[in-house]
């Protein structure tokens, strides 16, 4: 099962009032059980062997003063096309792709997101000038979390 569809689907049970989710696809069969300590356990059972993972769920935090909205930045924004570990450059103390201020093309790459021991470039779908970088070099970053702004 697709690792998008899995945090999704925990996702929906940590926010919803279910306590227990089977989904079977294809040969795996996926189930996420919320237990009444704040804690989800989601299992995994491949063609040979059962897996168990244990994730916590969310803990709201205590409601205080309504914080700022974060100002949008203007501009286009580059997001995350998956879930992976974010790098500026293709090797450490290699130069990063770009900077703040640097012109880029359609198409060039902007960064290398790590997902699974796998190195994806990432690459712009439009032009312009990098106007800011919003994520640190070895930070996580989730499925469409904004990247850059480009304007």
């Amino acid at each position: 099962m697709d690792l998008r569809k899995l945090k999704t689907l925990i996702d929906l049970v940590a926010e919803s009032d279910i306590e227990e989710l089977e989904v079977t696809e294809g040969e795996s069969k996926v189930r996420i059980v919320k237990s009444s300590h704040q804690n989800q356990v989601v299992m995994m059972q491949p063609q040979a062997g059962y897996t168990q993972h244990a994730a916590p769920a969310p803990i709201a935090a205590p409601v205080a003063a309504a914080p700022a909205a974060p100002a949008v930045p203007e501009g286009y924004i580059v997001k995350s096309p998956m879930v992976g570990t974010f790098y500026r450059s293709s090797a450490p103390g290699a130069p990063a792709f770009v900077e703040i201020g640097s012109e880029v093309k359609e198409g060039e790459t902007l960064c290398i997101i790590e997902a699974m021991k796998l190195l994806n470039e990432i690459d712009t779908d439009k032009g312009g000038v990098i106007k800011q970088i919003l994520v640190e070099n070895g930070q996580p970053v989730e499925f469409g979390q904004p990247l850059f702004v480009i304007g």
